[in-house]
């Protein structure tokens, strides 16, 4: 088959737009749909859903997208591949069957299970977690597919892999195929997130007029090769920074593992091809490593907070005051995590109440619910009349919420089970891949001459970087990039590791790692510990780093004039 298959993808995350299915299916041919519902996030969130209800833990949201568009896909033919199944795929699967007998339908739906180790943890030295995902391939959604299926429903696939598996059964790859393999991870990481690839989330978003992005779609070739677009007439924009964007989204170095194949990023083109067209080629593939990664989420304990205006005269002061109060308040029974965050939000002289005003955020976390609700509740809005003038709080702290820790463990791929059960309910064992390679980092490239000096001037480094940023576990991932082989040659020598823990405080006494993507002009770097045990801890004020690349374009640095 030499045509390009068209993969549209119509969800990054479990409470995307939902409107994107039906828009996928009405404004332009497609041949098959996917969606990304998982995160590390959502598998807690799936985690505690099954505590109550052992038959849901999966996305609820798919489910009524379907009952809207189930009959529509099947009267253009598209294909639909989701991980929305979560951490219960059968059950997903049997309610799309209900779904499809209630309307009529001729429906053949598949699923893949064998993800889900919560039950062999122990066995596995993986702890006593709330949930353990391993991340599985692709190859069981090729056998659902090949047997026939119209819809396809997984568990925790990695997230790429929904669009990888429709690839490799279309083109008859065979599991050594790397290159092609790698293609299409390339081309699934960029589509998977939604309208991160269409101008959502895009640092020079405005150069454009982008309405509202529509969503990607990827039209891939028999050699892996593809072309990042959408459909024509939909918002937003596709051109070589918006792929370069989420082509660095939280892919640590220049080898990427997978379950199926490990890509490298360093070896990738992009090449404009048209409007809205950008074709992603050059993609090399190895074997993957002979472990998978495996997602564990575990209940931590209880979290509580509140946020303190402080306003006018004494700022500094009055967050001592109140500082000095609540923890001498708390000092019978102390929570076992108490945090302060002083954001200097005031002004001088301000024209408003809200710009003469700081926010004093407190943080607490305790094994115990009482002690971060009811204790530290009372402690801290007793402290209305007797503290410092003018006190008042955002809102008020309420009963303490549960938290959840991500942790990230390893098992052999061969003690994990990937079952592919096909729309007839046959199940066939997905045998793990015999040809695998231990990752290791790829060696810095040599950087080209360091460019001649000259005038220079001090403007935000974003004024020519864009950046991306991202979680993985306690981990920020910051990708950057430039838009000329000049501004990459000055970049290479003037953003290292020592230069970036300047420019951004918080992570000087942390480790952090740089990776060079000469080929994309761009760099990757790794934080890491800066978000602590996760986005579920909510252990920072921006939980998943999705700002961090802002705040790092908006420092100011000396740029050569010839730059700019």
């Amino acid at each position: 088959m030499t045509g390009p298959l068209r993969v549209g993808n119509a969800s990054g995350f479990y409470g995307d737009r939902f409107s994107a299915v039906r828009e996928m299916l009405t404004d332009g041919p497609l041949d098959v749909l996917t969606g990304d519902y998982l995160a590390e996030l959502t598998m807690l969130i799936l985690g505690r859903d099954r505590m109550k209800d052992p038959n849901r833990g999966y996305a609820k949201t798919f489910l009524r997208q379907m009952e809207e568009n189930l009959g529509l896909a099947k009267e253009k033919g598209v294909k639909i591949v989701s991980n929305a199944g979560g951490l219960n795929p059968a059950a997903l699967a049997e309610a799309l069957r209900e779904l499809a007998a209630k309307l009529g339908l001729d429906i053949a739906v598949a699923h893949v299970e064998g993800d889900d180790l919560v039950a062999r943890a122990g066995e596995l030295k993986l702890g006593k977690p709330l949930t353990a995902n391993a991340y599985l391939g692709a190859w069981g959604i090729v056998d659902c597919l090949n047997a026939g299926a119209d819809v396809v429903v997984t568990g925790r696939v990695t997230d790429a892999s929904v669009i990888v598996g429709p690839a490799a059964a279309h083109f008859g790859w065979a599991r050594d195929d790397y290159d092609a393999l790698a293609g299409a991870v390339a081309a699934g990481h960029v589509i998977e997130c939604g309208a991160q690839a269409t101008g959502g989330n895009y640092a020079f978003f405005a150069e454009h007029e982008l309405g509202v992005p529509g969503f990607p779609i990827a039209e891939i070739h028999g050699d892996g090769s593809s072309v990042i677009t959408k459909h024509e007439g939909t918002g937003g924009v596709v051109n070589v920074g918006t792929v370069t964007a989420q082509l660095l989204y939280e892919i640590t170095g220049a080898r990427y593992a997978g379950p199926d194949v490990t890509t490298r990023f360093d070896t990738m083109e992009l090449a404009p091809e048209g409007p809205d067209r950008v074709r992603i080629s050059g993609a090399h593939g190895e074997p993957p490593p002979p472990t998978l990664k495996v997602c564990l989420n575990s209940l931590g304990g209880f979290r509580n907070e509140t946020t303190f205006v402080l306003t006018g005269l004494d700022i500094e002061k009055k967050a001592e005051l109140v500082q000095s109060q609540l923890e001498l308040a708390l000092k019978a029974n102390p929570p076992a995590e108490l945090k302060w965050t002083l954001a200097r939000t005031d002004h001088p002289d301000a024209n408003t109440q809200q710009r003469a005003s700081a926010l004093l955020h407190c943080a607490v976390k305790d094994a115990d619910a009482n002690v971060a609700g009811r204790a530290f509740s009372g402690a801290a809005i007793e402290l209305a009349l007797a503290s410092y003038p003018g006190f008042h709080v955002t809102a008020p702290p309420s009963n303490a919420s549960p938290y959840g820790v991500y942790t990230a463990s390893f098992v052999d791929a061969k003690e994990v089970p990937h079952v592919a059960v096909r729309p007839d309910g046959t199940r066939v064992d997905i045998v793990p891949i015999v040809e695998t390679l231990q990752l290791s980092d790829v060696d810095d490239p040599e950087l080209p001459p360091r460019p001649t000096s000259g005038p220079t001037r001090r403007v935000p480094l974003g004024t020519i970087v864009g950046a991306r940023s991202g979680d993985k576990g306690g981990n920020a991932n910051l990708g950057v990039w430039v838009r000329s082989r000049e501004a990459w040659d000055w970049l290479c020598h003037r953003l290292t590791v020592a230069e970036f823990r300047l420019l951004l405080p918080e992570t000087a006494d942390l480790p952090v790692r740089r990776y060079l993507l000469p080929n994309l002009l761009a760099m990757n770097f790794v934080v890491e510990g800066l978000l602590g045990e996760g986005v579920a801890s909510q252990a920072r004020f921006d939980p998943q780093a999705k700002a961090l690349g802002e705040w790092l374009r908006g420092r100011e640095i000396d740029i050569p004039e010839a730059l700019l």
